[in-house]
């Protein structure tokens, strides 16, 4: 049997799941689908996550290129994240995740009725 990693860059489902695979990953595209922020207020976004967590998930979607980092030479020094070009394309599939997770909870509600 094949693994993820042999399959990625090959099969579509395969690379998507690789892309995103990353517990806090679908949560950092969508709060960076409103426009570039600081590391700061996207920790302040999500406070159960640490900062050695944000670090490493930020890494991982910089290194796929869904998301660029820009450091501005201010002082004190300022870095933004912001969505790649790719990174914006998965705006709808973003949009299509939270549609089937509100009806999966008002489903799942209705069966503890």
């Amino acid at each position: 049997m094949t693994t993820i990693e042999e399959r990625f860059g090959k099969c579509p489902y395969a690379t998507a799941q690789s892309l995103i695979s990353g517990k806090w990953a679908t949560l950092i595209l969508h709060y960076l689908m409103k426009g570039p922020i600081r590391f700061n207020e996207l920790q302040r976004l999500m406070p159960k996550m640490t900062h050695a967590t944000l670090s490493v998930q930020l890494k991982g979607l910089v290194g796929s290129r869904l998301v660029e980092r820009r450091q501005y030479e201010d002082i004190p020094p300022r870095v933004e994240y912001s969505l790649t070009g790719i990174g914006e394309r998965f705006s709808p599939v973003l949009e299509a995740l939270r549609t089937w997770g509100t009806e999966y909870i008002e489903y799942m509600e209705k069966q503890t009725d």
